[in-house]
Parts: C-alpha cells; structure tokens; sequence
C-alpha cells in the first residue's frame, strides 16, 4: 500500500466523517482546530509541496433519510411526498437509543478511546504470536468427511425414490458446506486470495448457486460499519422487518444507492414481523439466488481490476449450478411437480438456521451512530454478540457462534475462534467493554423481543400522531 501514500500523520489520528456518511470539509486549509501534526513524508518528485493539513468537518448532515430528494433530487415525486407526510417521526426514540449507549459503555473521550485502541493491538500482537491465524487443515480434514457422508446420504435416498429425506439431506449438505464458504471468503483457510477464492467459488457458486463475489462485496460492507442503518446491508430489510426505530421512516441505502421509502408494505409489515421472522428466514435463500445474479450483472463487479477473471468464473460455475441442480436434479430425476415442488421448498427450509444463526448476533444488538470518535472494538462488541453452546455442537454452528469474536480478528481461521474468545472476554473485562453472550434459545427470544419492540413503538407513534393530527396535542404528560 506504500504507493498509496500521500502523507504521515505525526501524533494520534483523529478521524473523520466521510463524505458518504454526511461529512462536509471547509476549503480553508489554514483552518485546523484539531492542531493535528501533518508532515510529507512523500518523494518530492510526486509533491513539491507538504501535505495541506486535512480539513477539518464542518457539519454533518443528517442523512436519516425523512427526506428521500436529500440523496436523490429526481425522487421528488408526489409519491415520496405522500410518504413523507405518512412516516413516523422516529427521531425521540432514535435519540433516547443514543443515550443508552452512552451510558451503557465506555466514554468516547479520546483519551479512553486511545486506551482502549492500544489494547486491542496488544491483544492483536500477542494472537499473531500465539497462531491464532494458523489453519488447522486437520479439522477441514473432518468437515470434509462430514461433507461427503451427507452428500452420500442424499444420493443413496435420491436414488432409492425416498424424494423427500433427500431433499433434507441436501439441505443439510448446503448448510454445512456454506461455513466453509464463509472462511475462504475471509481468506482463512490458505490466506492466499485466488487459492481461497476459488474454493469460496467451487462451493458458494457451483454447489450452492450463491456468489462468494457478491458475498464479499456485501459482508465487507458489514464488517466496516457493523448495525449502521444506512450503511450495512446486512439489517436493510425493509420493508419486512425493521430491527429498530431508525428504520421506521425512509432511509437512503449507501450500499444499494437505494432510497427505502416508509410505504404501506412497510406499515403494515412490521407490526408482524416477529411473527414473519421465522416463515421468512425459511425461504430466505430463493432472495440470496436473485441478489447474486443482480451482483454479477451489474457495475459492481465489473471494476474488479486484477480480478475481473472472477466475475465470468462465477457466471460459469452459478450457471452450471442451475443446470445440475435445476434441470438434472429437479426435472429429470423427480418423477411429478408435487414432488418437485416440496423437494425444492424442503431443501430450502433445511437452512434456515443457518439464516437465523446469522441474524441473531446482530439484530438485537445497537444500531445507534455514536461518531467516529468511538473505537473499532468497541462498536463492534457493541454492535455485535456470541452465542454460547457446548464445543460438540460447534459444527451445527459452523463458527458463526463466535460472531463478536470473528468481528473483532475477521481473519482468523473459524477452529481458533473458541480457544481465542477467552482471550476476548479478558478484554472485554479490562476495558469495560460488555461483551453479550447468550445461549442459541435466549438469544432467539432476544431478536424476537427486539421485532416486537420496534413493532410496538410503531404502534404507539402512529397512535401519537394520530390523535395530534385530531386534536393538535402531543398526548404526552
């Protein structure tokens, strides 16, 4: 990255708000309130002249999305406007989440931010030290037994017209597998980018029908700003659900360059959700199928560089997918459509918990902005929880289960992640910083709490501006 470099930063760093988060630079360098040291540190072929001081932010604009044409000025329409008079107002409840983070965790000063920081590099030091980053061949050496078994099953009861057992089997084949997946595409099983790329492929595209690309793509995203409401894609599910009061109004989607305007679906979907929950994790895969496709079709995956041979690699391999699985899997080898049509809904389902492992170490956690001033551990233990379970069932979880951890030393192979979260929680302890672990039933009953949550103080807003829009008083004393 040392041609990248325009210049060193001498003293603690202090950052910024982007741009894409609402962030406003002033055009008078000479203005640095912050006093932060800037020297070049830059051959003086590439800049004759240091390094302006970087600018300090002006303002931030409240990108909450009550006003759709704030990101797009063509979205004037009546219909945003219709909506715009018919969404909530959300801002108290958004603002009283704010304050509980603040009083629940540690103080964003700088000075205990710094501390916090330099701590969380020791931890870093000392696990490179210890090899935590190493791959345990020996425990793939395992999953690949399990995988074949599985897949051996499914065969033999394909075979034997037992359509049904082998459609879960299947299933069961898919969820397994999708874990290993999930640590090539983090670059933890060789740590080499095409090696891991093309195993994240064979699986993700040509077994699961799922582009790791696309997967990348997103799950980086959700790396980076853990819970944002308007950044991570990964808890933008309106208008189905909404995991907190930020969502109930329009928001502008930085990763889909979308606007998800507050509309009927939306009011009349919520106050259900945590009784749509688990319906729709079910049949959560048929929308990874069409959000792949979309991935590889669009701008996103054209300006990959050095990788563009990724994108026709996994049109190829999705492709072949649909035509084993879809032509001589479901048309030729199952005799009648009623079949055909549980067999594909049954293998479906089976990963379902692999869609609710996924959302429950996020969607009952924080979603509130607390600043730039707030630390990369800290927002991400914050953000983020474990899920506890006996070490036997580990391959049910397939590592997701140690989603704080995994958020804090991304690149950490999935079989180190036990031995290292005592090693978390020890910081967790020394920081202050609360770390939630909850076993797989109460932490079901958490994010089905959170949805009813939201959904009752939807209920109680639209009853407020209701009875405002009657008599003209709040309602409230």
């Amino acid at each position: 990255m040392n041609r990248y470099r325009i210049g060193r930063i001498v003293g603690q760093w202090v950052n910024f708000t982007p741009p894409i988060r609402g962030g406003t630079f002033s055009q008078n360098t000479a203005c640095n309130p912050l006093n932060i040291p800037w020297t070049d540190s830059i051959d003086q072929h590439l800049s004759p002249e240091p390094s302006p001081p970087p600018t300090p932010i002006q303002n931030r604009k409240d990108f909450r999305g009550s006003s759709p044409s704030a990101h797009d000025p063509t979205s004037r329409t009546s219909k945003a406007l219709e909506v715009s008079q018919r969404e909530p107002d959300n801002a108290e409840i958004v603002e009283q989440a704010h304050i509980d983070d603040l009083r629940e965790y540690p103080s964003l000063d700088p000075r205990t931010q710094q501390a916090i920081v330099q701590k969380y590099r020791a931890l870093h030091h000392t696990i490179k030290a210890e090899g935590f980053y190493d791959c345990r061949y020996g425990e793939y050496g395992k999953e690949l037994i399990r995988y074949s078994c599985i897949f051996a099953c499914f065969v033999v009861t394909l075979k034997s017209g037992w359509y049904i057992t082998s459609a879960a089997l299947l299933g069961l084949f898919w969820h397994q597998i999708m874990f290993t997946a999930h640590d090539a595409g983090h670059r933890g099983i060789t740590h080499n980018f095409v090696a891991d790329t093309l195993i994240g492929m064979f699986i993700a595209d040509f077994c699961c029908g799922l582009s790791i690309g696309w997967w990348k793509s997103s799950h980086n995203v959700h790396h980076l700003v853990t819970n944002h409401h308007e950044h991570d894609p990964d808890i933008q599910n309106a208008p189905l659900f909404a995991i907190s009061p930020s969502f109930l109004a329009s928001f502008h989607s930085s990763y889909y360059n979308f606007t998800f305007l507050w509309d009927r679906v939306a009011e009349f979907a919520i106050p259900y959700q945590r009784y749509t929950y688990y319906p729709i994790m079910g049949i959560a895969r048929f929308n990874l199928y069409l959000l792949s496709w979309c991935h590889l079709l669009s701008r996103r995956s054209t300006n990959l560089g050095s990788a563009a041979w990724t994108r026709p690699t996994e049109i190829a391999f999705m492709s072949m997918y649909w035509f084993l699985f879809g032509y001589c899997l479901v048309w030729r080898s199952i005799p009648t459509w009623p079949l055909r049509i549980m067999f594909v809904l049954v293998s479906h389902i089976i990963t379902m918990p692999l869609h609710v492992q996924i959302t429950l170490s996020h969607w009952s956690m924080s979603t509130s902005d607390l600043g730039e001033g707030e630390s990369f551990p800290q927002h991400q233990l914050r953000t983020t929880m474990d899920v506890d379970c006996p070490a036997w069932l580990d391959f049910i979880h397939g590592g997701l289960q140690f989603q704080a951890v995994h958020h804090l030393f991304p690149g950490v192979p999935r079989h180190n992640l036990r031995r290292l979260q005592q090693k978390v929680v020890q910081f967790c302890e020394e920081t202050g910083i609360r770390y939630k672990r909850l076993g797989f039933v109460a932490g079901n009953r958490d994010v089905l709490g959170k949805l009813g949550e939201v959904a009752s103080q939807l209920d109680m807003m639209i009853k407020c501006q209701k009875h405002m829009a009657q008599t003209g008083e709040s309602g409230l004393h």
